[in-house]
């Protein structure tokens, strides 16, 4: 008898890695932005910590196709080793000279290049170390992973800063990456039957790139939960980085307002990936995926009218739970409604989706709250998002998605 995720060494190997890595990429972000602004102007330091999205968004297909060819456990195996060397590398250099702004953008650009790879192996790899009917309990520990990476990793990064400076973080970021390499060593997989590793690798990377979009686009069920994950990014992503920030500041919250804002709807995702992990399944997955999408987003339309901070707070972790259950949910569709062979270009796709369109809201959530305020922007937010769940609604395979007993 399978033992459930949450008991199997193995998976839990492969969760400690993958948060030892999410830490570690939250003090290298802080520390690189930290370092850009050291090293130049604010301008300056805004291109250096966005220039990683450029090869992350452009390659990230690519990378895709990669991960199911060469399988996603030697990807990830190497990508994180690539990461860590060139970190550290660049720690030691900043320990010994200061070379400037140009260094840093080199090590943005080498840092999304690898994320274009990595990113796609990480979302494969479940799959092949636990059965079909574990994958949604996976899914909630990656989440409280996640959650564990956002609070621990920028006071760690801080704290690197404050000791030691650039330097130090950015080694505390190496090492802490470093920590995730043995143990996704000594993770096991599941080989894949023979005919699916055969349709992995049997064909040329551009034929199966465009054989993983086709997979996409004619699945029941996948097909319109990469528009619901589309419509529910572009509608959260915007208010709840940018907006946020400009409410605060309108309402005269202060920083430390607007840090126990993220800090409820933190606690609030946190609870629905808990949820997941304990349940292990969630009955008529389609239904509670759209039905949690709606409120979510009257939620986010709402945070925007809060009359004081401890309403914000407490509506903060309503949309936390809610679109925290919704996203959790949809990932588990994703990784159970996909054939096992295609799970790395269905990643990168639903990564295209959340790390290359979305962000696209932030710069005009900013421009249309400066034109029309937080109030109205938030509730075409919440509109938006909301479509995402009206779209798992009307189609009937998404729907009526199971997860697996």
């Amino acid at each position: 008898m399978e033992r459930p995720a949450h008991r199997d060494p193995n998976v839990l190997r492969w969760v400690a890695a993958y948060t030892a890595s999410m830490v570690g990429d939250m003090v290298f972000y802080l520390a690189l932005s930290w370092a850009a602004v050291q090293n130049g102007t604010a301008a300056q330091a805004g291109i250096v910590t966005a220039v990683s999205a450029v090869p992350r968004a452009l390659l990230m297909l690519g990378g895709g196709v990669v991960a199911d060819r060469f399988g996603p456990r030697r990807v990830v195996i190497g990508s994180d080793a690539v990461r860590c060397g060139t970190v550290l590398a660049v720690a030691a250099v900043l320990f010994v000279t200061d070379p400037g702004l140009w260094l840093l953008a080199l090590l943005a650009v080498v840092f999304g290049t690898v994320d274009a790879v990595f990113l796609p192996a990480v979302g494969a790899l479940p799959a092949r170390i636990t059965t079909k009917d574990q994958l949604a309990r996976v899914q909630g520990m990656r989440g409280l992973g996640i959650r564990f990476a956002a609070v621990v990793g920028a006071p760690l990064g801080g704290l690197g800063v404050a000791v030691g400076g650039s330097a130090a973080a950015f080694a505390c970021a190496g090492l802490l990456i470093a920590v995730s390499v043995p143990l996704l060593i000594s993770v096991r997989v599941r080989e894949l039957p023979p005919d699916e590793a055969t349709a992995a690798t049997d064909t040329t990377a551009w034929r199966d790139l465009r054989a993983g979009l086709r997979h996409v686009r004619r699945h029941r069920v996948l097909g319109p939960l990469m528009i619901t994950i589309a419509l529910g990014d572009l509608g959260f992503v915007g208010p709840l980085n940018v907006g946020l920030t400009l409410l605060a500041d309108e309402r005269g919250w202060g920083a430390s307002g607007m840090g126990w804002v993220l800090g409820g709807f933190g606690a609030g995702a946190g609870a629905a990936a808990l949820l997941l992990t304990v349940r292990g399944r969630v009955p008529h997955a389609g239904l509670v995926a759209a039905g949690a999408i709606i409120p979510g987003a009257a939620a986010i339309a709402a945070l925007a009218y809060a009359p004081g901070l401890p309403v914000a707070v407490g509506t903060a972790v309503l949309v936390g739970l809610l679109t925290g259950l919704s996203g959790a949910v949809c990932g588990a569709l994703l990784q159970t409604q996909t054939d096992t062979a295609y799970l790395g270009r269905v990643t990168a796709v639903a990564g295209i989706v959340s790390l290359g369109i979305a962000p696209l809201s932030m710069p005009l959530s900013a421009a249309a709250i400066g034109v029309w305020g937080t109030g109205p922007v938030f509730v075409v937010s919440a509109v938006v998002c909301a479509l995402g769940g009206v779209v798992a609604l009307c189609a009937p395979g998404l729907r009526r998605a199971e997860l697996p007993k």
